[in-house]
């Protein structure tokens, strides 16, 4: 059986070993419940916007949201029809397999109806990954495809890699194979969270399309590195940087979180807290270079410790320093 080229590094399974502890914590917060329908729908949007504007989608955000909740939008028909397209294939996520290989041709003629002759069939003509006119990587011949797919399924399905390895690894190699004639990004990031989310039904709900957005370029170079190394290790890498990214950044969206007590703190803003207690003067950008959040993310930690009356901000932004209201034994 064919088992695709990569390497377990210790910075691999340190990532491996936060994101499941993490997520952990987040189950334990939710318990049997779900993020609320309007959490869950305002990640769907911005997973969809994200998706769609790394393969160079001009809406924006709000346009985008206005599209789902079925209002009329300015826009080109095949930006729109996209949006469409892109919203039933995640909506039916639930339903699918991530094991079944039919169940993704099924999910790419949903997302590329109307927008490619031959939804949800493999190609049979040559096709490469393009960073704009730039060609990173010519994927194998179209005759290839059907084996290399099957045998992909059959890894995935057989393997006992950990979860969160084994879905970016299957992310790159689809990639790699390049199945259709269009539609490969979006649908290769979106069977990644399949996958996941049949590990953890959470991932289902946490929108880590829209750091890859941010860090498009980085996106392509990961892609790049795997191809000219010959094996996914780059590409895992980089996918579990933003996985970890986007938990440590859901973790302060999510309300649920805080159903506890009204002080408890998730883990990002314990980690937060106990950076600013350590330099009063710290600066957000040097926050985001130590957590890896956002600059967004780290504005919504702050917030959410302001509004707790654990830290408050004194002096201006530039000259200003950070006071720790409550002993950290205390929290």
């Amino acid at each position: 059986m064919y088992t695709p080229p990569f390497s377990i590094t210790s910075e691999i399974l340190h990532m491996v070993s936060e994101i499941s502890e993490r997520i952990g914590m987040l189950a334990v917060s939710l318990g049997d419940s779900t993020p609320s329908p309007s959490l869950r729908r305002e990640n769907q949007i911005k997973t969809i916007h994200s998706s769609l504007a790394i393969e160079q989608n001009s809406l924006s955000l709000q346009q985008v949201t206005d599209i789902i909740n079925g209002k009329r939008v300015l826009g080109r028909p095949n930006e729109i029809q996209e949006v469409k397209n892109a919203l039933q294939a995640y909506e039916l996520m639930s339903q699918l397999d991530a094991f079944n290989e039919n169940d993704l041709l099924h999910a790419h003629s949903l997302m590329m109806r109307g927008l490619v002759d031959s939804p949800g069939r493999y190609r049979t003509g040559g096709v490469g990954i393009f960073d704009g006119d730039h060609c990173i990587h010519m994927a194998p011949p179209a005759t290839r495809v059907p084996t290399l797919m099957s045998e992909l399924f059959e890894w995935v399905k057989t393997t006992d890699t950990h979860p969160l390895i084994g879905s970016c690894v299957f992310h790159y190699e689809f990639e790699f194979i390049h199945p259709f004639i269009d539609g490969n990004g979006r649908m290769g990031r979106y069977w990644q969270t399949m996958l996941l989310a049949r590990w953890k039904g959470i991932f289902a709900w946490i929108p880590v399309e829209t750091i890859v957005k941010s860090h498009q370029q980085d996106y392509y170079q990961a892609i790049a590195k795997s191809d000219s190394s010959g094996d996914s290790t780059p590409f895992i890498h980089f996918m579990l940087n933003c996985l970890l990214t986007v938990i440590k950044e859901y973790e302060v969206t999510n309300k649920v979180t805080n159903k506890v007590t009204n002080n408890w703190l998730s883990k990002t803003e314990r980690e937060i807290l106990n950076l600013i207690n350590e330099d009063a003067h710290v600066t957000r950008k040097r926050l985001c270079e130590m957590t890896g959040l956002s600059d967004s993310g780290i504005k919504k930690v702050l917030g959410s410790l302001r509004q707790k009356d654990i830290i408050e901000r004194v002096g201006a932004n530039k000259n200003g320093y950070w006071v720790v209201k409550k002993p950290l034994a205390e929290i």
